[in-house]
């Protein structure tokens, strides 16, 4: 792209304001920041922090939830699908249909089950004679691959076909079909009473008011959904899963959707985005005890709220929302325990042992926990190594009866839960029953499993057209493309995953404050946000495998921490500090509102994508 290009391409004005409005901002910060507590206009000096959760506290959140929550809920994805599937037990068996009356068929489109093998497909006008459906290579015209379960497919038909009254689906092997929609001459779909299905192959038939007009993200899966939806269904039945590379508990917990609102869209997406939900409730909580000011807390909140991954990695059904959740957690707890006074040991164990548990629930789900769980395990270094120089020899017994708690916390307790949540692998291996986790097999499962997870994620050779690295996430150079279609002349649909350029560009020079605060200042809060941010962000330095945008989603976590930071001291310090915090928190939600079509995924024309949103015209793919 040429100075001139950009010159003439109205985009790179909000790139360039937004840069400028970040350096201003932390200019000011740094002007400010060494200043004592300002009195406010009317004469009064800032209160002192307040870390308790007052009445307004408890308004604000629930206030930012509910609205949070709305925006996060509204288009997530279809709450019909099909429901019922023709179980094909074995190879070579068939399911016919026979229409009213012969027919040319346009097209012939199905939803795929579980399992994953092609079909023939055969038209016959009088039943005797039938002609397969192939494609020029002769492979089948109607597969079931593993891209296409739980999603709408439309079948190959081949161009010389005549009229056709029989249908007959063969399988290739054990297949679970759901629904099989045709279209006549006319390219409209058959009514249900003008075809018959053969006894037994009637659920083919009995949901034909969920046929959409055309497969999209809202009624099917898409991109790893493919993995996770469907294993989380596997994981109901106690099948075998197919999606083994991370621990089993995300899928567990994303299995709970689909309990409650059937193997639908809505159900497979609907556990993510409730995390979505809770991550604010657990961020507020910290950011109130950090720096103990209403503005802090809620702008923060406010800001993480509308961040764009907070919004999109939510909606997908994938295990990355949960992992995040219970790092918030795990940081939350651990806070709690550096700052409880020595003296409340009763509390103190209880923050210790709950910091644990989301320890070893988040490594259950991911291991990128684990990544974070080496954050705690540096702050919880550095707490004893701060009292061994105060208080020296003093120390030393309440040390050691430290050691014991975190062995049993931070080893005995994640280990614990992380071999508990195999539960449903046992049944297919032969560990079945209540007592399962004692089995030889089950204990089996565990071990193998992990070795797979280890050689697979170790050397993983792959290309993907959206991957980046690790440095590219720093300045949200390059988004995943999650979905694009376009419906229409002039218009497209498509969404990424990625940060708010605001959240990134001013996290980034606000973790570089929370450097210098740590180094020159030896400031606690400082040093526990910037710990936090490089156990997320650095192991991801030495992986040489393909990794996505989306690995930042963590790290975003502690951004937020140090612009909030960054908040709190211009609430106590500037006589101004609605400009800069309010000014800031509101920027963020503007962006959110201009970014909101390539975010959630409704339909906007290409002319507003490559005028407003195409910031990096080569890297940015809307």
């Amino acid at each position: 792209m040429t100075v001139r290009d950009m010159i003439n391409n109205l985009t790179i004005i909000f790139p360039l304001a937004v840069a400028l409005g970040i350096l201003l901002w932390c200019l000011r910060w740094a002007a400010i920041h060494r200043r004592a507590a300002l009195a406010t206009p009317e004469g009064e000096v800032r209160p002192a922090p307040d870390r308790a959760m007052k009445k307004a506290d408890w308004l604000v959140l629930a206030a930012l939830t509910a609205v949070w929550a709305c925006i996060a809920y509204i288009g997530l994805g279809s709450t019909k699908a099909p429901q019922t599937f023709l179980h094909y037990e074995q190879g070579n068996t068939y399911a016919q249909l026979e229409l009213t009356e012969p027919q040319y068929i346009t097209s012939l489109r199905y939803y795929s089950g579980l399992c994953t093998e092609p079909y023939e497909l055969q038209f016959s006008l009088d039943g005797e004679e039938w002609e397969t459906q192939m494609k020029e290579d002769f492979t089948s015209g109607m597969t079931q691959e593993y891209t296409q379960l739980f999603r709408w497919n439309d079948a190959y038909l081949n161009a010389d076909r005549g009229p056709v009254r029989y249908i007959r689906i063969i399988s290739g092997g054990e297949e679970y079909l759901g629904e099989v929609a045709v279209y006549g001459e006319d390219g409209l779909l058959l009514d249900a009473a003008d075809i018959t299905a053969a006894p037994g192959c009637e659920m083919l038939l009995d949901e034909q008011d969920v046929i959409p007009a055309a497969y999209s993200y809202k009624n099917g899966t898409y991109f790893d959904e493919i993995y996770f939806a469907r294993t989380a269904l596997e994981h109901i039945q106690e099948r075998w899963p197919y999606e083994i590379t991370h621990p089993p508990l995300g899928k567990m917990i994303l299995a709970i959707g689909i309990r409650l609102f059937g193997m639908t869209p809505f159900g497979w997406r609907f556990m993510g985005t409730l995390f979505g939900v809770l991550m604010l409730p657990a961020l507020y909580l910290l950011l109130k005890r950090m720096f103990g000011y209403l503005p802090a807390a809620a702008c923060g909140s406010t800001v993480f709220a509308f961040d764009f991954m907070h919004f999109v990695q939510p909606r997908l059904a994938t295990i990355d929302s949960y992992a995040v959740f219970f790092i918030i957690l795990m940081n939350l707890f651990m806070y709690l325990w550096l700052t409880e006074p020595p003296d409340r040991e009763k509390r103190r164990l209880l923050w210790l042992g709950l910091a644990g548990l989301s320890f070893g629930l988040g490594a259950a789900t991911k291991w990128i926990c684990i990544y974070a769980g080496a954050g705690l395990g540096v702050l919880w270094a550095v707490y004893w190594i701060m009292r061994f120089v105060r208080e020296r020899k003093a120390v030393r017994r309440a040390f050691l009866h430290n050691v014991g708690w975190c062995l049993l916390f931070f080893v005995l307790v994640p280990c614990a839960v992380y071999y508990c949540s195999y539960w449903a692998y046992g049944p297919s291996q032969g560990a079945d029953g209540p007592f399962r986790w004692f089995s030889p097999k089950y204990l089996k499962v565990v071990l193998d499993n992990q070795t797979y997870m280890w050689n697979y994620h170790s050397g993983l050779e792959s290309t993907h057209p959206y991957s980046s690295k690790w440095y590219q996430w720093l300045f949200d150079v390059r988004p995943i493309l999650y979905y694009m279609d376009n419906p229409g002349a002039g218009t497209t649909i498509r969404f990424a995953s990625f940060n708010s350029p605001i959240v990134s560009w001013a996290g980034l020079a606000a973790m570089v404050g929370m450097g210098w605060l740590a180094v020159k200042e030896k400031d606690e809060r400082a040093i526990f946000i910037l710990i936090g941010y490089l156990a997320n962000l650095l192991p991801w330095v030495l992986v040489s495998r393909l990794v996505f945008a989306y690995h930042y989603f963590p790290s975003v976590v502690f951004l937020v921490l140090a612009i909030s930071y960054i908040f709190a001291d211009l609430y106590q310090k500037d006589p101004h500090w609605k400009a800069s915090v309010g000014g800031f928190t509101a920027a963020c939600i503007g962006l959110f509102c201009m970014f909101y079509p390539v975010l959630a995924g409704t339909e906007v024309s290409t002319a507003y994508c490559a005028t407003f949103l195409r910031w990096f015209t080569d890297t940015w793919p809307f």
